[in-house]
């Protein structure tokens, strides 16, 4: 895997962890350092012993977030952990209790109490993730006991990487709300329609989303994408195996065969073949114009509209799922097949209806017949 898909793929290269790979990639950084700063504006921190790309989307995702969580207590522990361990020196160890301590005195937003197994759990799934990460090291005990009888201490050394684990920001985000106020924080005092910024926000969408969709709110993008597309193909094509694909309404990097960059579809996965077949569907339904796209190619359908075609496809092709998606109730394939697809960033909910992306129809392998490449 190139030195640069690396960095994209993970969070961070600790040289305590490979310390081969550490030393590769700070070899090879200077080869596409400017790319990431100049079209990304993304910046790499570099020291003694960690490599980290902040990695900054134009906009949040559904698939975005840490995936080993599920619920938002889970990012306030988490959240909690990081302030706790600001105050601990590199190779300082602790105790669990202490650090039970300080979340039960530290977190306001919800009483939390240990005698509770799912708070426990909670913290246990926190830790846990820690420990993979490399921001802290397992010395003695098992988070596992203290999830049974919730009194079981663990023994843990912080290796002093949390500190790099939040971005740096550019600004105060003291007063920030929502959402919004993180994804505008880079564009403050700033004209995003022009120049550095726009080029940048650009670059991130293509490389970091499934796919940069014509609106009313990306019309500008979407010109810059069609006036600039051999500088962009040059600079993404020269970095990485792939293409960049503009159409209609969508512009896109497709991942060929010899690039490692990030996570592709379809996968090797009974769940991909599922949706292929969903969304084929889709397309004949396009066909046989008992769907017709909006002007950006995109279709919004009713909830229930839209659990119909994931219905259909058990009951077509059911006897060739595996058995785990064979043996699943409608409600469960419908959940399972709609979290995948939201994931994928192929449909988006807006009210209670799904919005089917325009990329739906790519990943199929055709397309309608009157949204041609442009």
């Amino acid at each position: 895997m190139k030195a640069l898909e690396v960095l994209l793929s993970k969070r961070w290269i600790l040289k305590s962890k490979d310390r081969e790979l550490y030393y590769s990639i700070r070899d090879e950084l200077p080869k596409f350092k400017s790319f990431l700063i100049e079209k990304l504006g993304f910046q790499v921190v570099v020291n003694s012993y960690l490599i980290k790309l902040e990695k900054i989307p134009t906009v949040a995702e559904n698939w975005m977030g840490i995936k080993e969580f599920s619920d938002k207590m889970e990012y306030v522990i988490f959240m909690t952990v990081l302030m706790f361990l600001e105050e601990k020196d590199m190779g300082e160890q602790f105790v669990l209790s202490e650090l039970t301590e300080y979340i039960q005195t530290t977190v306001e937003v919800e009483t939390i109490d240990w005698t509770v197994y799912r708070s426990r759990k909670y913290l246990v799934k926190v830790m846990k993730y820690l420990v993979s990460e490399g921001i802290l090291e397992l010395n003695d005990g098992s988070e596992e006991d203290f999830a049974k009888d919730g009194i079981s201490e663990v023994l843990y050394e912080n290796t002093g990487v949390s500190r790099h684990f939040v971005r740096n920001f550019t600004r105060d985000i003291s007063n920030f709300k929502e959402v919004a106020d993180f994804e505008d924080g880079d564009f403050i005092d700033t004209d995003e329609d022009r120049g550095i910024v726009r080029r940048q926000r650009v670059y991130r969408k293509l490389l970091l989303s499934a796919g940069l969709y014509r609106n009313e709110n990306t019309e500008e993008d979407f010109n810059y994408i069609r006036n600039f597309r051999g500088i962009i193909a040059n600079d993404f094509e020269g970095l990485f195996d792939c293409n960049l694909h503009i159409h209609k309404s969508s512009a896109y990097l497709v991942i060929n065969e010899g690039s490692r960059l990030g996570r592709a579809f379809p996968e090797e996965s009974t769940l991909s073949d599922i949706v292929l077949l969903v969304n084929d569907l889709i397309l004949n339904r396009i066909d046989e114009n008992k769907l017709t796209p909006a002007v950006d190619e995109s279709i919004v359908l009713s909830l229930e509209s839209f659990n119909e075609l994931i219905e259909e496809a058990k009951r077509l092709y059911g006897n060739g799922f595996a058995k785990t998606y064979r043996d699943m109730t409608t409600k469960e394939i419908c959940s399972v097949v709609t979290e995948y697809m939201l994931e994928l960033g192929f449909i988006e909910y807006i009210g209670n209806d799904v919005k089917i992306n325009p990329i739906v129809g790519k990943v199929a392998g055709r397309y309608p017949k009157d949204f041609s490449d442009t």
